[in-house]
């Protein structure tokens, strides 16, 4: 996991221990003091809330503490494609220029250029150099990129 990405996932912890779960406990307090709790609607709704919060706020926690955060500015990649680098490529076929930083599984958003690490593209270009060609097979079909600039920030 990026240094980034271990940023985030602690930026909503925090939100969902300090915000999100104070709020719902609110939420139960107010539905169970409307009475009859095995029809209230409301106090069910909370509860299945609750829930579904402890439950991310558990896999988060195993998230972070599990993780091998990385920084990619102070990886020593010797100007080859490694775990959070950052590409500028050229996709020959189409011949559009691509950016893309390879991130952990659970930080890929293609949306805003983080592809993750097990892809076939990230996979295909991983230890590889700038200049270099690279083939890679997608699920569309075989793509050629060639690598323009590694960047590591």
């Amino acid at each position: 996991m990026t240094v980034a990405g271990a940023e985030r996932l602690r930026i909503e912890l925090d939100r969902l221990k300090t915000t999100e779960r104070p709020r719902i406990i609110q939420a139960i307090a107010e539905a169970r003091a409307h009475g009859d709790l095995s029809e209230n609607a409301e106090y069910h709704a909370a509860k299945e809330q609750q829930g579904l919060l402890e439950a991310r706020i558990k896999d988060l926690e195993h998230r972070l503490a599990n993780a091998q955060v990385i920084d990619p500015t102070t990886v020593n990649a010797n100007g080859r494609v490694v775990f959070g680098a950052t590409l500028e490529l050229h996709e020959e076929h189409s011949g559009q220029k691509v950016t893309y930083q390879i991130v952990g599984d659970h930080e890929a958003d293609i949306a805003q250029g983080k592809i993750s690490v097990s892809s076939p593209i990230a996979r295909a270009l991983i230890g590889k150099e700038e200049g270099e060609l690279v083939e890679v097979q997608v699920p569309g079909g075989k793509r050629q990129y060639e690598i323009l600039r590694i960047r590591y920030i």
